[in-house]
Order: C-alpha cells, then sequence, then structure tokens
C-alpha cells in the first residue's frame, strides 16, 4: 500500500522542482523582452532623482515621492532600449491667396 503514495510524492516533487526551474529561467531573462536594455538605467526604468544628486540630507521631492529615484528619461520607464511612441498631428496648411 505504501507504493503508490510514495510515487505520487515523488511525481509531485518532480512537478515542483520542474515549475521552480521554469520559473527561475524566466526571472534570468531581462525585463526589456526582444527590445536591448536602455543603457542610462540598465533595464531598471528608474534613475537618481534630481533632488537626490543635490540633497543635503532631506528626504526627497514630489517627483520621486521621497524615493530618491524617478522614471528614466531616455527609455520613459520602460527600461527598454526603443523609443517612445510619439503621436504626430500634422495639419495641412492653406495655400496663400493668389497663388493658384
Amino acid at each position: 500500500m505504501g507504493g503508490p503514495i510514495v510515487l505520487t510524492q515523488i511525481a509531485q516533487g518532480l512537478g515542483v522542482l520542474a515549475g521552480a526551474a521554469i520559473v527561475k529561467s524566466l526571472m534570468d531573462k531581462p525585463m526589456a523582452g526582444p527590445f536591448p536594455r536602455c543603457p542610462s538605467c540598465n533595464g531598471t526604468g528608474r534613475v537618481s532623482c534630481l533632488c537626490k544628486r543635490w540633497s543635503d540630507g532631506d528626504v526627497g521631492c514630489r517627483t520621486c515621492s521621497g524615493s530618491g529615484r524617478t522614471f528614466c528619461s531616455s527609455c520613459g520607464g520602460s527600461g527598454t532600449g526603443r523609443p517612445l511612441p510619439v503621436q504626430l498631428s500634422v495639419r495641412r496648411q492653406n495655400p496663400p491667396p493668389g497663388s493658384g
């Protein structure tokens, strides 16, 4: 009677180990995905806030909420080296009167 229980426990243990190995392999990959890491923040999306650089020991500012870290200006906080999407609106200019 002890045979099937032991085999079940071994199978469950191997399943847990396999799951842990998969999670570890996913965590070891950079969070940036298919894009390269941002060189300014090394993929974290955060850099030292200006208030921290020029601080005389105070807590922080409103921009960083007192954490001393703010969004990276190079990647916009995404952590990737890809440019931020920007929407441009172009207006057609009317031709000057009498030109056509």
